[in-house]
């Protein structure tokens, strides 16, 4: 007979192993004293963006490889848009695009057809056009996994897990106290509603200072975020973050200066030193943590490897067998 998983943590590494234990007819509880998916949780804050190859500009080889598979497992799980990424950069921040290109692959150029894939990016007229990236609405895939657990007779319980056999830790930040390499780094996001600009998929502005991605959401509603701060602060958005992730905006079009902020968001991502997630095994109990800043990217892949460990007791890349 197969033993009762309790996974602590409802965010989208929680809900992403018990999606995959589940989905492997494992029988599935889940901890998590904050409640349902919500702003609590880090992951409610995310961009979304399905992104391994623009990804891969700053990230380790695993991030590309890896985050290929992503797809299509949240496909399976929720609403994907599959319209790519454009990256694109000013006049005068073209060295950084053409650096940009350098790192990457899996693009094509863009220059006299811009208009034909965004046309309400009017000051752009250099890009690069990642065909196939994707991305979904985070918090749209969290109440998704959430509602098809439920529906799999998997039992949430809105408190701290007990002392339990086959506990899968998957508490972020909050684990430190098991795994003291773990750190976080600050993200803040703003929502924004402007109806003026019509823009169908993720478009990143290079920028030295803050580089810009901006997510439609629909409706006229758009996500924007970016900044990558190594602080564990988790107060509000600064003044000077808000100024320049709205000035950005504007570069990409005027009309995003008469913009309505409807929300704003702070965060802390875990990660670990080399900002890849780790599985480990402590103490009887599994950790699958540091998902840094690609939460929605390499959460399936974390999971199989959750998966893996516990029903089979084989490794995945991302088993770390030096904690074992």
């Amino acid at each position: 007979m197969m033993p009762v998983f309790s996974v602590i943590g409802a965010g989208v590494a929680g809900l992403s192993v018990a999606s995959e234990l589940a989905a492997r007819g494992a029988d599935v509880q889940v901890f998590d004293p904050a409640g349902p998916p919500g702003p609590h949780h880090c992951s409610w804050w995310a961009g979304g963006m399905l992104a391994p190859w623009c990804e891969y500009e700053n990230a380790e080889e695993p991030v590309l490889r890896l985050g290929q598979q992503a797809i299509v497992w949240w496909q399976q799980r929720t609403t994907v848009q599959q319209r790519g990424t454009l990256v694109v950069a000013g006049r005068r921040d073209l060295p950084d695009l053409r650096r940009f290109a350098r790192r990457t692959e899996g693009f094509r150029e863009v220059g006299a057809d811009f208009a034909e894939l965004e046309p309400d990016l009017p000051g752009v007229a250099q890009g690069l056009f990642f065909e196939g990236e994707a991305h979904l609405d985070p918090r749209r895939a969290l109440s998704d996994l959430y509602t098809s657990l439920k529906g799999q007779k998997v039992r949430f319980v809105q408190d701290k897990a007990p002392a339990l056999d086959n506990v899968i830790d998957c508490r972020g930040l909050a684990a430190r106290d098991a795994l003291p390499d773990l750190r976080g780094v600050r993200g803040e996001m703003l929502v924004i509603r402007c109806p003026e600009v019509t823009l169908t998929r993720p478009v990143r502005l290079l920028h030295p200072r803050i580089p810009l991605y901006i997510v439609p959401r629909g409706g006229g509603v758009y996500m924007l975020g970016a900044t990558m701060i190594e602080s564990e602060d988790r107060r509000r958005i600064t003044a000077r973050s808000m100024l320049e992730l709205l000035s950005a905006a504007y570069a990409l079009n005027p009309a995003f200066g008469e913009a309505e902020v409807l929300e704003t968001g702070v965060d802390l991502r875990p990660a670990f030193p080399d900002n890849l997630p780790r599985i480990r095994r402590l103490g009887g109990r599994i950790y699958a943590n540091g998902l840094y800043r690609h939460g929605y990217l390499l959460a399936p892949e974390l999971a199989r490897g959750v998966a893996d460990l516990a029903l089979h007791n084989t490794h995945s890349e991302f088993f770390d067998e030096d904690r074992d």
